[in-house]
């Protein structure tokens, strides 16, 4: 039987630095053989990448798969649309959420569970320049405060 260890293999950072994360989904991402043995190899890249909710189905787009060096004819458009796989009353609930203002669909992580690729969806709401300097100044506090308790122990 296939381990069910999560093993990371990308997350988006920007995201968090550009939006309050309110909930957190997984999901499964549908893809083509070519793209998971790049993916093994590191060839994907999260940074630009968000969710849109189209006819019923999810799709992924901006999540950049480099082509597999030896897949030759069989390698497909590194920045394609990709469906994300949800019950569909999550993606009806998800759809209803990103149509009010502020809040987007960001993928936040790629990692494998077991066998499986899946991403983590997150339903965000997007932070204006002076959270992200409140957060940015609650970060430098917090490092200098632990640079002295390190150095007073």
């Amino acid at each position: 039987m296939a381990s069910r260890e999560r093993k990371p293999i990308a997350s988006n950072r920007k995201a968090f630095h550009d939006y309050f994360v309110e909930d957190r989904y997984e999901a499964g991402i549908s893809l083509a053989g070519t793209e998971v043995k790049s993916i093994r190899q590191g060839g994907v890249n999260l940074k630009d990448a968000y969710c849109t909710v189209v006819n019923g189905e999810m799709l992924v787009r901006g999540l950049r798969i480099s082509p597999y060096e030896k897949g030759n004819i069989f390698n497909k458009d590194p920045l394609r649309p990709r469906r994300l796989l949800l019950h569909k009353r999550e993606i009806r609930k998800l759809g209803a959420r990103v149509a009010q203002d502020g809040y987007a669909l960001v993928p936040l992580s790629l990692y494998f569970l077991g066998p499986y690729v899946k991403v983590e969806v997150g339903l965000c709401k997007g932070k204006k320049l002076h959270d992200k300097r409140d957060a940015e100044a609650q970060r430098s506090a917090k490092r200098e405060i632990d640079r002295a308790m390190k150095e007073k122990y």
